[in-house]
């Protein structure tokens, strides 16, 4: 049993948008992500996927997409993505997860999941460098979801936190602080892609493990977290 994470896959089966139009890296992408991960995850693992999972616009039109990774092995964690127009409250998503059979997909939103003795949070995020007030609104809204869903891990008593963003949090950010304040051990995030991924911080940063696990960055193979 191990846990493995990867985000914005960006599946288009449903809104029929191919990605490789984003660079010669995309090409192919769903048959080398489904290879790897065959050959990666077993069906008693865990994989996070911090955001941009489906370029669908409705949940009802998603159905090519999630019929793509409920089909993959091991449970699947969702959170939410900038680009992930189809997300609903988590009580409608988990109602349509539940009539569409899909037993392997689960949905993060203002809550935790434990896995063994790990206990995992997650938020979209949203960038500290905001101008306007619907940027300091959007941002503020999101610190206060990931400080909820950590008093929930923290209630749990579990000793190991991680946490899927999904925007990466700048090391001057409310999330950060947030992270090193309850003691967060890995931080997982995406949305940098292309040359944007020289921008991502890597590592462990006031005793946080910061990983960026877009799936172009990580060429379309899941990361291995922990056993």
């Amino acid at each position: 049993m191990a846990i493995y994470a990867i985000s914005d896959l960006h599946l288009g089966l449903s809104a029929d948008k191919p990605m490789d139009i984003f660079g010669a890296r995309w090409e192919n992408y769903l048959e080398i992500l489904k290879d790897n991960w065959q050959k990666t995850i077993g069906e008693d693992d865990l994989v996070l996927l911090p955001g941009d999972t489906s370029w669908a616009t409705y949940v009802d039109r998603a159905e090519a997409d999630f019929d793509f990774l409920n089909s993959l092995p091991g449970t699947k964690l969702i959170s939410k993505g900038n680009h992930d127009y189809w997300w609903e409250t988590l009580s409608k998503l988990n109602a349509w997860a539940k009539k569409q059979n899909y037993s392997t997909i689960r949905f993060m939103h203002n809550s935790v999941y434990i896995y063994n003795d790990v206990v995992i949070c997650a938020a979209k995020g949203y960038p500290d460098n905001g101008k306007t007030e619907e940027d300091k609104k959007l941002y503020n809204r999101e610190v206060s979801r990931l400080k909820l869903s950590l008093d929930m891990a923290k209630d749990t008593g579990a000793k190991t936190i991680y946490v899927m963003l999904h925007y990466p949090p700048s090391l001057q950010s409310d999330f950060a602080r947030l992270l090193e304040d309850y003691g967060v051990s890995k931080c997982f995030y995406g949305h940098l892609h292309g040359g944007h991924h020289a921008m991502a911080v890597t590592g462990v940063r006031g005793g946080v493990d910061y990983q960026l696990v877009s799936a172009d960055y990580l060429r379309f193979q899941p990361l291995f977290v922990c056993e």
